[in-house]
């Protein structure tokens, strides 16, 4: 099987079709990045605007890196901060009813350890006051499954930085959260 790297270099040779390809093994992940952001209405439209964007900016990507994931999650990113720029006053709006959705979030593993919804109110109020660097990070890691280097990549920060933003974020959302210790 080729990877990413390869097939992205494969469509900028004169196969644009290979693209085709990873946006077939990214599209679920990608959505549901959007999704958990934006809310599971806008995410649709976006994820269009972040394959237009993608492939558009293919002649760009390394090769070396045979996971497009991290990149894609970058321009869906800056797809979002348009997003939400372009809806101004709605942002923080929608950013909330996307936490909030997070109790549907189709990852059972996730839901499962929520035991009520006090406790998702809690942390989802945690996450809400975290620094939005620190916010990043943790998302990206935690439902995005990403490593802390990738989340790195995909913020354009140092990987000891992501790591460092990454363990403030767990160590509030511990101190939110006196039931995670049991776990």
């Amino acid at each position: 099987m080729d990877t990413d790297g390869t097939l992205i270099e494969r469509s900028c040779r004169g196969r644009p079709d290979a693209f085709a390809e990873v946006v077939s093994r990214h599209e679920i992940a990608v959505h549901a990045f959007l999704a958990r952001r934006a809310g599971a209405q806008a995410a649709a439209d976006l994820l269009g605007e972040v394959w237009v964007r993608a492939f558009g900016g293919r002649g760009g990507y390394d090769p070396a890196y045979p996971d497009a994931r991290p990149w894609l999650y970058g321009i869906a990113r800056n797809v979002l901060r348009s997003h939400w720029r372009a809806s101004r006053g709605a942002s923080h709006v929608t950013a909330e009813s996307a936490l909030a959705e997070a109790a549907t979030d189709p990852w059972e593993a996730v839901t499962g350890r929520l035991d009520s919804a006090a406790r998702l109110r809690v942390l989802a109020a945690a996450v809400r006051a975290l620094p939005a660097a620190e916010r990043d990070v943790l998302l990206l890691v935690a439902w995005e499954q990403l490593t802390p280097a990738q989340a790195a990549a995909v913020l354009g920060i140092p990987p000891g930085t992501a790591r460092s933003r990454l363990h403030r974020a767990r160590a509030v959302l511990r101190l939110a959260d006196p039931v995670e210790e049991d776990a």
